[in-house]
């Protein structure tokens, strides 16, 4: 299948993802928020399948040390058919250059990712920064089953599958 790939975060239809968000399912996203954190995200992708939304995915980065991969969705409609995996690389490509890259993911996600070069981190490496957001998102209950943040070593080759 062919998809047709944006970068524009721009020409969203707001509602729409939101949508998309509810049903892959990353729970309940309002539009107003969402266009609020891709607006201040450093860059993002969004795919469709004869003008319909179907995969998004963001990234959050300071231009230099470190890059962060939020909100991947997936239509699940379209799921397994390697569009998660197109949608993770576009970003990591578009966070190249950064000394690393991190994402959080739900747990039982670590195979999907470790094709992708990901590694969990583990506890002890978290240091403060990300511990607190850990701790911030468990004690405003945004979390129903606690998440793993997983890191891609700038050595890691992004693996061609399909």
């Amino acid at each position: 299948m062919t998809y047709e790939w944006s970068d524009d975060s721009g020409a969203i239809d707001w509602d729409e993802l939101s949508t998309l968000y509810r049903i892959a399912p990353l729970g309940e996203k309002q539009p107003d928020a969402l266009a609020t954190v891709f607006g201040n995200s450093m860059f993002a992708c969004f795919a469709y399948d004869d003008g319909v939304l179907v995969a998004a995915g963001r990234g959050l980065a300071d231009g230099l040390d470190c890059a962060y991969i939020a909100d991947v969705a997936v239509h699940p409609d379209h799921q397994g058919r390697g569009l998660g995996q197109s949608v993770i690389r576009r970003l990591v490509e578009r966070a190249r250059g950064h000394k690393k890259i991190i994402l959080y993911a739900n747990p039982g996600t670590e195979g999907f990712y470790a094709r992708l070069g990901f590694v969990p981190l583990p506890e002890e490496a978290l240091g403060p920064g990300l511990s607190a957001i850990r701790d911030m998102i468990a004690a405003k209950g945004i979390d129903i089953v606690p998440r793993l943040f997983m890191r891609r070593p700038v050595s890691a080759r992004v693996l061609r599958t399909r």
